[in-house]
C-alpha cells in the first residue's frame, strides 16, 4: 500500500488547519480556542481521507497517483472512493469533533471577567470528563450524523474536483496552480454546502451533554429541529462553512498535489 498519500494528506491537513481554525470559532477572543485537539486530529483525519481515496481508487481503476492524469479513472470509482475515506474518516475524527466542539462553546468566562470557571480546563480534561460521565459512548456522541454527513460529502468533494481539474486542463497534462487552487476551493464550497444540514445536527447531538438536552436519535433532532426553528435552522452557518471551506481546501488540495509530484 503506497503510503506518501497518507503522508501528503496529513501535510496538507495540517497547512489547511492553520488557515481554516480562526473561522471555527467566530466569536470575539476565541480564535485559537479548542486548538490543541484540532492540531492532533485534523492532520490524522486528513491522511486517512487522502490515504484511504489514494488506495481504493487505485485498486478500483489500477492506476497510480501519477498515472491519473494520462489514464483518469471513471467518476463513479471516484466517488466510491471518497464515501470509503469519508467514512473512515468520520471514525477517527468523531472523538476529536466532539471535544473541538465542546470546547468551542465555553464561551461564558471568556467573555465576562470574573464569570463562571469554564466547565473543561482544556482538551484532557474534557475528554477524561466526558468519558466519566458519560462512559465511552459518549466519545461518539453525534458520530452517525457525522458518518452520514461525510461518507457522501467526500464523493461530492473528490467528484467536483476532479470534474473541474479536467474541464480547465489539456487531456494528459497535470493541471497548472491556478486549476488546483480554484477545484480544490469549489469542491471545498461544494462539499460544506451539502454537509451543513447534517452538520448542524451533530453540532446538536455533540452538545447534548452540555445542555442536558436530550434527542432519543438523529432523526428526533432532525424532527424536533424542525418543528422549532423551521427549515432554515438546517442551513444555519452555511455562509461561514462557505467562505471557510473555499481557501482551506484550495490550499489543501495545492499542497496535496505538490508534495506527490515532488516525492514521485
Amino acid at each position: 500500500m503506497p503510503v506518501e498519500e497518507f503522508a501528503a494528506g496529513w501535510i496538507s491537513g495540517a497547512l489547511g488547519l492553520v488557515l481554516g481554525h480562526p473561522f471555527d470559532t467566530v466569536k470575539l477572543l476565541g480564535f485559537f480556542k479548542g486548538m490543541s485537539f484540532p492540531i492532533a486530529s485534523i492532520p490524522l483525519v486528513n491522511s486517512v481521507l487522502f490515504g484511504v481515496y489514494s488506495n481504493v481508487l487505485m485498486a478500483l481503476s489500477a492506476t497510480s497517483h501519477q498515472q491519473r492524469r494520462a489514464q483518469p479513472p471513471i467518476y463513479t470509482y471516484i466517488f466510491i472512493a471518497g464515501c470509503t475515506g469519508g467514512l473512515l474518516q468520520a471514525y477517527c475524527l468523531a472523538p476529536f469533533d466532539l471535544i473541538k466542539v465542546r470546547l468551542q462553546n465555553q464561551t461564558e468566562s471568556r467573555l465576562q471577567p470574573g464569570g463562571p470557571q469554564p466547565r473543561y480546563r482544556g482538551s484532557m480534561h474534557c475528554a477524561v470528563t466526558i468519558f466519566r460521565e458519560e462512559g465511552p459512548r459518549g466519545l461518539f456522541r453525534g458520530a452517525w450524523p457525522l458518518t452520514m454527513r461525510d461518507t457522501p460529502t467526500m464523493g461530492l468533494y473528490f467528484v467536483t474536483y476532479e470534474g473541474i481539474c479536467r474541464e480547465c486542463t489539456p487531456e494528459g497534462q497535470h493541471p497548472t496552480s491556478a486549476t488546483v487552487l480554484v477545484a480544490g476551493g469549489f469542491a471545498g464550497v461544494a462539499s460544506w454546502i451539502t454537509a451543513t444540514p447534517l452538520d448542524v445536527v451533530k453540532a446538536r447531538m455533540q452538545m447534548e451533554g452540555l445542555t442536558q438536552r436530550a434527542y432519543r436519535g438523529t432523526l428526533d433532532c432532525v424532527v424536533s429541529s424542525f418543528r422549532q426553528e423551521g427549515l432554515k435552522v438546517f442551513f444555519r452557518g452555511v455562509t461561514i462553512n462557505s467562505t471557510r471551506a473555499f481557501p482551506v481546501n484550495a490550499v489543501t488540495f495545492l499542497s496535496y498535489e505538490y508534495l506527490l509530484r515532488t516525492w514521485g
